[in-house]
């Protein structure tokens, strides 16, 4: 199991994130991926540090292979028509009707080839009023509801790592993986269509269920009051997240940590409706008795009433920590013009193995010469 995919080739014409990364877990599953870029400085994500190897492209590109096609031209769409020919997958991140002006429309591609599965990505679909827009992550966070859900009304600061790009990548993988499992069975290829605004939306079921049964529309602070989620400083600046969910028990051991059985008598938090209706009033106070210990005491007290926490790390301060390196996610790999680099495991083992992840992410077009002798290109 640990080629899961290693008779599946894919072509992929992906650009910064959503489609690369999409690639890049069937590529770690086992698939043949060839990235497709263009002469002219390849996948934009490449040059966000210089010299067209930028670590956000390092992180979504490993166990690739290059080539450089113009897609302009007469002859990089021959050649693209070979790839198709030969392919399993084809993935694309190109706005809607890209695609059919380049002469590679859905009924050009079933006759190319019929067992062809070709996925699209696009920011909000083929039809509607938004179908030519173009659409990156902030775009889909805002307009999904995502955003209205994490951001602060009075401070509206974008923060944190990509959601809808990653979300999207995610979602586009998995309607990969069933079509090909569809196609054992029937012998034909099918068209998978997947876009941000539909894939965010569908990432927070809960928020439009709330609403849509309670006519309550969800706030930054609706989940984690539910959840009784909470963020707090400690005496020497450490933070610290807990999560006390709806189990009781949770609940009681927190009080008892804190050494505060007033919280326990009081009426406003008998229940946990009743904790959830009045979160911020308990955030406060807590607050207020995590500032007189340091980190390491409120680790020693928490850890002993068995009560959910961890601390707020930083990256460098995760990859130290002993549970990480216990699970080893991170690996090295050496590149012959870059060095040592440092990838992630996938997070999925099969059959108790993690699979090879050897390749570091390719150069621009470090493997056309040898892609085109394979595929008779031009």
């Amino acid at each position: 199991m640990k080629d899961a995919l290693k008779d599946v080739l894919v072509i992929e014409l992906g650009t910064v994130l959503t489609a690369p990364l999409a690639g890049m877990m069937l590529a770690d599953l086992g698939a043949r991926v060839i990235k497709v870029e263009h002469p002219e400085g390849g996948d934009p994500f490449r040059r966000h540090a210089g010299k067209l190897y930028s670590p956000h492209f390092a992180a979504y590109n490993r166990n690739k292979e290059s080539i450089q096609l113009d897609l302009q031209s007469e002859a990089g769409k021959a050649d693209l028509a070979k790839l198709i020919a030969k392919a399993d997958v084809l993935l694309d991140n190109f706005r809607a009707g890209v695609l059919p002006r380049l002469g590679f429309g859905d009924e050009v591609l079933k006759a190319m080839n019929p067992r062809l599965i070709h996925c699209s990505i696009t920011g909000f679909g083929a039809e509607g009023p938004y179908k030519d827009r173009p659409c990156y992550d902030a775009v889909a966070l805002a307009i999904s509801g995502l955003a209205s859900q994490k951001l602060d009304p009075e401070r509206p600061i974008l923060n944190g790592p990509s959601l809808s790009d990653n979300i999207t990548g995610m979602y586009a993988a998995y309607g990969i993986l069933g079509a090909l499992h569809a196609r054992e069975r029937t012998g034909q290829g099918e068209r998978v269509e997947i876009n941000m605004l539909e894939a965010s939306i569908a990432f927070s079921p809960e928020g439009f269920s709330q609403f849509t049964r309670l006519g309550v529309a969800p706030t930054p602070m609706s989940r984690v009051a539910i959840s009784q989620s909470y963020a707090f400083r400690c005496a020497d600046g450490r933070l610290l997240a807990v999560h006390l969910s709806s189990v009781e028990k949770f609940w009681l051991a927190f009080v008892n940590a804190l050494e505060r059985p007033e919280l326990l008598t009081d009426e406003r938090f008998k229940t946990a409706a009743l904790r959830t209706q009045h979160y911020t009033l308990i955030a406060e106070l807590v607050a207020q008795v995590f500032a007189e210990h340091a980190y390491a005491e409120w680790e020693a007290r928490l850890t002993a009433a068995d009560v959910p926490f961890a601390p707020v790390k930083t990256v460098p301060e995760v990859i130290q920590d002993p549970q990480v390196q216990t699970l080893q996610p991170f690996y090295t790999i050496q590149h012959p013009e870059h060095g040592e680099l440092v990838a992630i495991h996938r997070p999925v083992k099969i059959g108790g193995k993690r699979g090879p992840s050897e390749l570091a992410a390719p150069v621009l077009g470090e493997h056309s010469a040898a892609i085109r002798s394979e595929f008779s290109l031009s």
